[in-house]
């Protein structure tokens, strides 16, 4: 099945997101606008050029792209940033870079960032006294190693 997603071009110079390659779960997300992000720390809110309309029961989850992160330790600071199906300003990807010594200069048009769309069940909570125990139990970070 194929969602059909409204888009709105706010940069027409700009093409359309695409996948990068058949079977991609992730839809490549470019710049707006070049910016330099300082070592240590520098992040930036940088604009996609892009508004979208995710329906009801939808939503949109911004990814860091692999190769930014292992290369240049560019990612994104708020991983995976949300997106609601109400929203319909510009999308945005909050950069940081990582890399102790290194300006990161971010181009104009590059790929900075992935967009996966998905299905979101509502919930609806009902306090218990008690939870089905399972196998895991309270378990948590770290509980399987390193």
């Amino acid at each position: 099945m194929v969602l059909e997603l409204p888009v709105l071009r706010l940069d027409l110079d700009l093409p359309l997101p695409a996948y990068a390659r058949e079977g991609d779960a992730g839809i490549d997300l470019l710049a707006r606008v070049g910016t330099v992000l300082a070592p240590r720390g520098g992040r930036a809110l940088v604009p996609t050029g892009l508004a979208i309309a995710l329906p009801p029961g939808y939503a949109g989850f911004v990814q860091p792209r692999s190769g930014l992160a292992l290369r240049h330790g560019v990612t994104c600071l708020n991983s995976p940033g949300l997106i609601d199906s109400g929203y319909r300003g510009e999308l945005k990807v909050l950069l940081i870079n990582t890399d102790p010594l290194e300006d990161f200069v971010v181009a104009r048009g590059e790929r900075i960032a992935q967009l996966v769309v998905q299905a979101v069940e509502r919930v609806a909570f009902v306090e218990v006294d008690d939870l089905d125990g399972s196998e895991r139990g309270e378990k948590g970070f770290g509980s399987t190693g390193r």
